[in-house]
């Protein structure tokens, strides 16, 4: 019953509003027998066919309310207006808005808050499903909820506990896998790609983003193509990263920038990327120790790309100048509460440069 209403021949029925349809529909899909579902709603299985057959109509807004309940229908479907309905209409509302208060807050390079302000959400939705309301639209708002408490738990926490945000994320994909919503199924496959890719599982975040990128609309295959970068030249696939961030560069001239997707982004992919796939030379050209225009770009990137930066200028041998870089990098990342930025760079100067490996120990267990 969980997942009847999600099928594009339940929402059809379902925009009709048409009772006889919905029944008819109900039955296809549960496998429920007239006379059974007579039984369960107390009435003669004739009376049923004729329901179904439109010869016999329901105007009791309590028969209606009964009938909703037990198909698990929002009652506004069949028309009831009712302080129930102004109850979901509300929680939807209230969903939408503080799905986009933790998005904002994520943007503003404060993790930790979106997820204080999307954990009574979720909680709240969570305990709907658990009682066996999944309504379309509350099934849309959960898998989005889901799939941003993992992005945003893959800020805050250090690499060693990432299972947790691949768990989030793997839970929105769950859903999306039901709906027929093909580009809220690419998100989700992007989004549990990337925290896979940043827990470890490099091959199965590789799968996921490839899939993601392949069935992405226009708005969500820029981020889908970022994504794909970094974990084709991660699994050491040079082809394909040199491939998709080809395709990426297209996008980004003709596109305009966003938080996700911009040149400090791709620049930062492109760097890494190449470093990843041993042409270090490349990257070296590439590099530069200017900071790019911060421009839509969010704290986290502009930390990350700062680190990556850092990576590429000790490779070049320009030890004090890659110092300076990750310093500053180090003390934005503990502001932000960003640990594995953190673990990041005391890998790059483990061994060669302790001052700072240090520096970053103390940061990292302040943070803990």
């Amino acid at each position: 019953m969980l997942w009847l209403w999600t099928s594009v021949a339940a929402k059809a029925a379902i925009a009709t509003g048409n009772l006889a349809a919905i029944l008819r529909t109900y039955r296809t899909l549960s496998g429920v027998t007239q006379k059974a579902l007579a039984d369960a709603l107390g009435y003669d299985v004739t009376y049923i066919s004729a329901l179904e057959n439109e010869r016999r109509h329901i105007t009791s807004v309590s028969d209606l309310r009964r009938i909703a309940d037990h198909l698990g229908l929002p009652r506004h479907i069949l028309g009831i207006t009712d302080p129930h309905d102004a109850d979901y209409q509300a929680m939807l509302q209230f969903g939408e808005s503080t799905l986009r208060l933790a998005i904002i807050a994520r943007g503003a390079g404060k993790p930790a808050e979106a997820i204080n302000e999307l954990w009574p959400l979720i909680v709240l939705l969570e305990a709907r499903l658990a009682e066996g309301q999944a309504e379309h639209a509350v099934l849309d708002l959960l898998a989005r909820a889901r799939a941003q408490l993992g992005v945003f738990l893959g800020d805050v926490l250090p690499k060693e506990r990432l299972a947790t945000a691949t768990r989030w994320t793997g839970r929105a994909l769950h859903i999306t896998s039901r709906l027929d919503d093909q580009n809220l199924h690419a998100y989700a496959l992007r989004v549990h790609g990337n925290e896979l890719r940043k827990a470890g599982n490099e091959t199965a975040a590789l799968t996921r983003l490839q899939h993601a990128a392949a069935i992405a609309s226009d708005d969500e295959r820029p981020a889908a193509l970022v994504q794909l970068a970094r974990a084709a030249a991660e699994v050491g696939h040079a082809q394909l990263f040199v491939d998709t961030l080809i395709n990426a560069h297209r996008l980004c001239d003709v596109l305009a920038p966003t938080p996700l997707f911009n040149p400090t982004v791709l620049t930062e992919v492109q760097l890494r990327g190449l470093m990843r796939t041993d042409r270090t030379i490349e990257a070296i050209n590439l590099v530069s120790t200017e900071a790019a225009s911060a421009h839509l770009v969010a704290p986290q990137w502009r930390i990350i790309e700062r680190i990556t930066t850092g990576e590429v200028l000790l490779a070049a041998g320009d030890a004090s100048h890659a110092v300076h870089v990750l310093k500053a990098a180090l003390s934005s990342a503990e502001v932000h509460r960003l640990p594995q930025q953190i673990q990041r760079i005391a890998r790059l100067v483990e061994g060669t440069h302790e001052q700072l490996a240090d520096a970053a120990a103390g940061a990292l267990a302040r943070l803990r």
